[in-house]
């Protein structure tokens, strides 16, 4: 398999980030796609916040990766090597999440730096890569992510709470983007954007007829072991998966969800009959 270019490698190093097209395949992203938007327990689950305009921002957040299909997203081969040859090293799961941007009503994220916020947890140092797997097609018109290209150089930034969000301080991001450009981050479904826990980046508001969700892998380095306990974890070993994993564990469950959709219908088929 190859790996990320020496170009692209340098890209995310110069600037903070990388896209990398048609990292998933239309088949692997569908059967994502159409677990993610039929998932009640991940939307019963999602965390909701304003954005100060009164729009919800809402995710689901989990710290292992399983053996289902979300897990096997954030445990092949062909996402987290990238992230090994980024950061240099065996890196662990800290975490993943699903950006539920729906259509009409989907709220705007403050600019922000991972890190900003990581930093509390006890990590040391900035060596930590976030991959967003675009699950649904992201455009300006329903509001995808904008990074300050390069600004990941400014080092951690401050970060104040506006609102319900905690965003860096305005200050400093408005004399940043008078010097530095503003990537509008848009992808197709199974496009792949890593980026630098230090970059800038926010997103729009979703005024769109069209929903905006994504997946959020992030990686710690191993030897970036935080030196106290939060809400996320310490280094934990993460078992890869082959990527053909992905779809067999895709078909698996999609099997299993029709033939439990029939078993229903055959059921309330008999009641019918025992009840007419």
């Amino acid at each position: 398999m190859s790996l990320l270019t020496k170009q692209q490698c340098e890209h995310y190093h110069d600037h903070g980030y990388v896209i990398v097209k048609n990292l998933f395949s239309a088949e692997e992203i569908g059967l994502l796609s159409e677990q993610a938007h039929n998932d009640k327990a991940l939307d019963e689950a999602a965390a909701s916040m304003d954005d100060g305009e009164g729009n919800p921002v809402r995710l689901s957040l989990w710290n292992h990766p399983g053996d289902g299909l979300y897990g096997m997203f954030a445990r092949c081969h062909k996402l987290v090597d990238r992230v090994e040859q980024l950061l240099g090293g065996e890196v662990y799961h800290y975490h993943s999440k699903m950006v539920l941007k729906d259509a009409k009503v989907g709220g705007a994220w403050a600019w922000h730096q991972d890190y900003g916020y990581w930093y509390q947890n006890g990590l040391l140092y900035p060596q930590l890569c976030s991959v967003m797997i675009a699950v649904d097609k992201a455009t300006q018109e329903n509001g995808c992510l904008q990074v300050l290209s390069g600004s990941h150089n400014m080092g951690r930034i401050n970060h104040v709470l506006s609102g319900e969000q905690a965003g860096a301080d305005k200050e400093r991001v408005q004399e940043a983007q008078k010097v530095m450009e503003t990537i509008y981050c848009e992808m197709d479904p199974g496009d792949a954007l890593f980026f630098h826990c230090n970059i800038l980046h926010s997103s729009a508001a979703n005024l769109s007829e069209n929903s905006r969700w994504s997946m959020i892998c992030c990686y710690n380095k191993a030897d970036n072991h935080p030196y106290r306990e939060s809400h996320h974890p310490g280094y934990t070993p993460l078992h890869k998966v082959k990527d053909e994993q992905i779809l067999a564990v895709g078909k698996s469950a999609k099997k299993h969800q029709l033939e439990f959709a029939d078993l229903k219908k055959e059921d309330h088929s008999a009641q019918s009959l025992d009840n007419p």
